[in-house]
């Protein structure tokens, strides 16, 4: 059974407790400009970890020096708690 949906008041709620993330669609999204090409891979490494440890996988694209994430429940076609607890997660790093 996928997870539940969130309601648009809850991920507005959620929204608020996590630093540079913003609602696109059906997900959230976050753009990190690092130093470098390194520095980028080694935070998508970390962010990596995290992911297989809560087997809830970003969308992840890498542009030399700047990493978007993407993240959204595909299973439940949205939002759900497990979106934004790996955004705080990520937001921890």
């Amino acid at each position: 059974m996928p997870p539940t949906l969130l309601t648009p008041n809850e991920i507005e709620n959620n929204l608020k407790t996590l630093r540079g993330w913003a609602l696109t669609g059906n997900q959230i999204e976050k753009t990190l400009t690092l130093t470098d090409f390194s520095r980028a891979i080694g935070f998508v490494m970390s962010v990596a970890l995290l992911a297989e440890r809560r087997d809830h996988h970003p969308d992840i694209t890498i542009r030399w020096n700047t990493v978007t994430l993407v993240l959204s429940t595909h299973s439940a076609g949205g939002l759900t708690v497990d979106d934004f607890a790996l955004a705080r997660e990520i937001d921890g790093l």
